[in-house]
């Protein structure tokens, strides 16, 4: 008849010393690899949000060039309106539809109708400041353009010029700049702050960082000799 085995001291197995370092590897991969992932998600949400804070004033740029290069179409000056123009906002007026024959006489005759009278400014409310578009003929004035702009610079020249940009604006133009009134070549900067992410010295830090726009407008009424 077979006896059952009996337990000897030196059956193989884990001391608890093995078990402990193997616990502590373990625990220092685990938290390797926690450090990682929070670093990925924090570096993917801060270019996600770059990306749609640089889509979204792109659009508004497109936007603000094409309208403010029909300044002073049909009309006797740059359609720039000086009093109402500035380093941080612009008022242009056009008369779009003079030669239309379908449009009303009223339509025809001057600056009345939507699109042809309007402002751009940023207006700054608590934590956010957004573009806005507004037009003094329209049934609808105001039109926000996007949602997160820091900053809008205008820089009103008689020609066109070359330049640097720095920060959040332009730098040394090649020509200084003149009264809005006398403007035939407009440089706009459009700038997004975007804020650090995370603590220094962490994994997956990200630095606060700027975002910047710039695009180059010839008025539709100008007399530049270059474009």
């Amino acid at each position: 008849m077979n006896q059952p085995l009996k337990p000897t001291r030196h059956m193989p197995g884990f001391s608890l010393l093995e078990l402990l370092i193997a616990m502590t590897a373990t625990l220092v991969i685990l938290g390797l690899a926690a450090s990682l992932l929070a670093s990925g998600f924090r570096i993917r949400d801060r270019e996600e949000s770059a990306t749609d804070a640089a889509a979204d004033a792109q659009r508004a740029l497109n936007i603000m060039s094409r309208e403010i290069a029909n300044a002073g179409f049909n009309l006797s000056t740059n359609g720039v309106v000086a009093g109402d123009s500035d380093a941080s906002s612009i008022r242009v007026r056009s008369n779009l539809n003079k030669f239309d024959t379908t449009a009303t006489n009223t339509s025809r005759s001057g600056v009345v109708d939507a699109g042809e009278d309007l402002k751009y400014f940023v207006n700054t409310v608590t934590n956010t400041a957004y573009l806005v578009r507004y037009d003094a003929n329209a049934a609808n004035k105001t039109t926000v353009l996007a949602n997160r702009i820091d900053q809008l610079r205008l820089h009103y020249f008689a020609q066109k010029v070359t330049y640097s940009t720095t920060d959040c604006d332009i730098s040394g133009a090649s020509s200084g700049e003149v009264s809005p009134s006398s403007a035939g070549y407009i440089v706009i900067a459009l700038c997004v702050r975007l804020p650090a992410s995370g603590s220094p010295g962490t994994d997956g830090y990200q630095p606060a960082s700027n975002i910047l726009l710039v695009s180059d407008v010839t008025l539709r009424n100008s007399t530049l000799s270059t474009y």
